[in-house]
Parts: structure tokens; sequence; C-alpha cells
């Protein structure tokens, strides 16, 4: 699972092939969630809530960048990683 972002302690991954809708998984502080990328639907685990509004504040920044990366993760090719937070 390719880490692809990591801000303020938050870690942005993506699996290979993973499933439907279009997700990435974020940790922090021994924390993880899967989040949706359109909508940011939190699909599985918890994160704290200033986690979570730094990681909305990074997808409305990327989220072109980020469906990119998920389709690149589906056909297995190498991802590119997403510039952080400033």
């Amino acid at each position: 699972m390719p880490r692809i972002s990591s801000f303020y302690g938050i870690s942005i991954w993506l699996y290979w092939s993973d499933h439907q809708p279009p997700h990435f998984h974020a940790q922090y502080a021994g924390q993880h969630a899967v989040i949706a990328i359109d909508g940011l639907v939190l699909l599985r685990g918890a994160l704290p809530p200033r986690a979570m509004r730094l990681i909305s504040d990074w997808v409305a920044l990327h989220r072109a960048e980020l469906r990119d990366d998920w389709e690149r993760a589906q056909r297995r090719e190498p991802l590119v990683p997403i510039e952080p937070l400033p």
C-alpha cells in the first residue's frame, strides 16, 4: 500500500486494485480510517475531528490528483506523490 502524502502526522495511502467506491486510507496517532474521495464519506474507522478537518482541506486542494492516483492504482501503475498541506 503506497503512501502518497503525509502532513501534520497524517499519512495518506492507496491500495492497488482496491474496491469501489474510490477511496483512500488515512492514519493518524494509531487510528485508521477509510474515506471516500467524493463527498469525504467515512467508510470505515475513525479519526479525531481535527485530523478530519485537515484531510478535508487537503482533499479540497488535491481531489483531481487523488482521483488520478486512484485510477493508476486500479491499473496497478506507479502512483504519483501528492503535495502535503502547507
